[in-house]
């Protein structure tokens, strides 16, 4: 009986061990898939938030220089400066085939010298005519004078003659009168003439006037000294959305009134920077910042947000670009210089914060993967402010341990890598 007792009583010894032994063997591999983990801790402390974006330097208070209006519909470039010369005031930029100008110019000239002609014929006529004019009166009263006097003997004369004389006089008279009467407009017929040449001839001026001015405007000149920023090619045929336009060059043709150059100042600097949609609400205009040019290292510089654009691109990366103005710029600069810029947006003190990557979003939901007795577990946490590389977070204490990946895709990638699973771990 004895022996029949203890049969039961060594079987729950052997099933009681054998558990144990299972235990064992899980909790070691829970720890061992642990291993493989990267982890960190909650933390607690002052977090300040910034902004983080990379640009380029380019000159402020741009100048933009423009195809002149003359009338042309379209017009080829024949010189443009490179982008990023740098150009004195006063310094040829771009320059457009003046050909056309220039036989308006010929043209013009040819119209000019013919009207200068025209006027002085014009004017000798009407000298000419004004002396005929004052000739044709002078006779007329003279006859009219000499009619009067043959009048005066007709108390002698017979009555036939009497009557010629009288006649005569009438005759010289009228004639005297409408002399008189047409010498004001025939005049001003003859001044008449010489402001039509005179116009003729003004427009001829006018024209060459124009031409000139319009060969002048063709070559396009900085008006301060900078540096070249060469636009793009609008006018391109090859065209379709999100293309990036090619710089104008040697051959384009554009159009009057196109933007052709900017040459913005060596004094004033700007640095446009794409930004992510996440941080647009943590900005506003006047914000300091700290900027950090590439090319002088140790050299603080600082600036201020100047405008804040609107925002762009596809939903899972939406950015807006922000500009900056540099406060404190020195010699040494110089457009296109890689720039690193940081904004503070603000500070939490006491807070709990961890690395971004340590916090997983499904849905609604922000988790992380806490770690326990028996490995890491999801934990859901409430999300207090978040940037590019840390999150505030309340539902956790300081120094709990937390994942940095999901712990079940590293658990998965081992099963598929043919390591020690679970049922290989039981001995036999």
């Amino acid at each position: 009986m004895k022996k029949l007792l203890l049969v039961p009583l060594l079987i729950g010894g052997i099933v009681t061990l054998a558990g144990w032994g299972a235990k064992t063997v899980f909790d070691q591999l829970a720890v061992k898939s642990e291993d493989n983990v990267p982890f960190t801790k909650v933390k607690r402390g002052s977090v300040t938030f910034s902004v983080v974006a990379r640009g380029n330097l380019q000159g402020g208070n741009s100048k933009t220089l423009t195809a002149p209006m003359t009338g042309n519909q379209m017009m080829t470039i024949t010189h443009l400066a490179k982008p990023g010369d740098v150009v004195a005031e006063g310094d040829v930029v771009a320059q457009f085939d003046t050909a056309e100008e220039e036989f308006k110019l010929k043209e013009a000239e040819a119209d000019l010298a013919e009207a200068e002609q025209q006027v002085l014929q014009a004017t000798n006529e009407a000298l000419a005519k004004e002396e005929e004019l004052n000739y044709e009166l002078i006779k007329a009263r003279s006859d009219l004078r000499l009619a009067e006097i043959e009048c005066e003997k007709n108390e002698l004369l017979p009555t036939m003659v009497q009557k010629q004389n009288n006649l005569s006089l009438e005759a010289n008279r009228a004639r005297v009168r409408q002399l008189e009467h047409d010498y004001p407009e025939r005049k001003n017929a003859a001044k008449a003439s010489i402001a039509i040449q005179a116009a003729a001839r003004r427009k001829a001026q006018v024209q060459s006037e124009t031409a000139r001015r319009n060969i002048s405007l063709m070559t396009l000149k900085a008006p301060v000294a900078g540096y070249v920023n060469v636009e793009r090619n609008t006018q391109s045929n090859f065209m379709f959305p999100g293309m990036v336009l090619p710089l104008l060059q040697l051959g384009d043709q554009i159009r009057a009134g196109m933007g052709v150059v900017q040459i913005p100042d060596m004094k004033t600097w700007e640095v446009p920077a794409q930004i992510s949609e996440e941080d647009r609400g943590h900005l506003s205009i006047g914000q300091p910042a700290e900027i950090a040019v590439v090319s002088q290292p140790g050299h603080k510089f600082h600036g201020k947000v100047s405008n804040i654009g609107g925002t762009s691109g596809p939903p899972w990366n939406r950015r807006f670009e922000a500009k900056l103005t540099l406060e404190d710029p020195i010699d040494k600069l110089r457009p296109g210089m890689s720039v690193l810029m940081t904004i503070r947006t603000q500070t939490i003190d006491n807070a709990l914060w961890l690395p971004g990557q340590a916090l997983f979003e499904t849905g609604d939901r922000k988790q992380v993967y806490l770690r326990g007795a028996s490995g890491f577990v999801a934990k859901d946490v409430e999300l207090v402010r978040r940037s590019e590389s840390q999150v505030v977070i309340k539902g956790l204490n300081e120094g709990d341990v937390v994942a940095l990946i999901n712990p079940s895709e590293t658990t998965q990638k081992k099963a598929k890598s043919g390591g020690e699973g679970a049922l290989k771990a039981i001995p036999k």
